[in-house]
């Protein structure tokens, strides 16, 4: 069981461009795939990991390895899904002031930025609208796209604080839901 969490979340790790919410899709496959969770339980996963300081992917990997196998298994899920990170990192920064200047790497790290825009909109999109037997569009889905909306055009447009348009949002999900 140990060895089949670092592998899973190695191989999480090792595609994990773009942040934690990029690969909720691969993990929660990979965790329903192997009877760890399922939906309803991925979900609550996801809604702890994110209250918890860090990175949402580590903080799930942690939860579920813990589900499936205690302190050890939170242990090692989450070496398994930083290791790759932090071995990147570290040879990265070995050759990282020669290869600033080069236009190719530039242009790699340009062109992964719709990638990675693209996963995390189809994770929210997924989560958004997945499991819950609701017709869709529902009206708490037309009420949860109006307050991001408004969020959006308030930091945008309008130059609110994040922290205000954040407590504004809570406030219109409480009067709205």
């Amino acid at each position: 069981m140990l060895w089949q969490l670092f592998i899973v979340f190695l191989k999480v790790g090792l595609v994990s461009f773009g942040g934690g919410y990029a690969v909720l899709t691969l993990i929660q496959r990979e965790a329903e795939g192997r009877g760890w969770t399922d939906l309803g339980e991925f979900q609550e996963v996801v809604a702890m990991a994110g209250m918890a300081p860090g990175s949402i992917a580590t903080n799930a990997a942690t939860l579920i390895g813990y589900s499936e196998a205690g302190v050890l298994g939170a242990i090692v899920a989450t070496v398994g899904i930083i290791l790759p990170s932090l071995i990147l990192v570290i040879l990265i920064s070995a050759f990282f002031l020669k290869l600033y200047n080069n236009d190719w790497i530039k242009s790699s790290f340009y062109g992964l930025r719709p990638i990675v825009t693209g996963l995390i909109i189809y994770a929210a999109i997924h989560f958004g609208l997945g499991g819950r037997g609701e017709a869709v569009p529902s009206w708490s889905m037309i009420g949860m796209l109006l307050i991001c909306a408004g969020s959006i055009v308030m930091v945008t447009k309008y130059k609110v604080h994040p922290f205000a348009v954040i407590l504004l949002s809570a406030v219109a999900g409480i009067v709205v839901f």
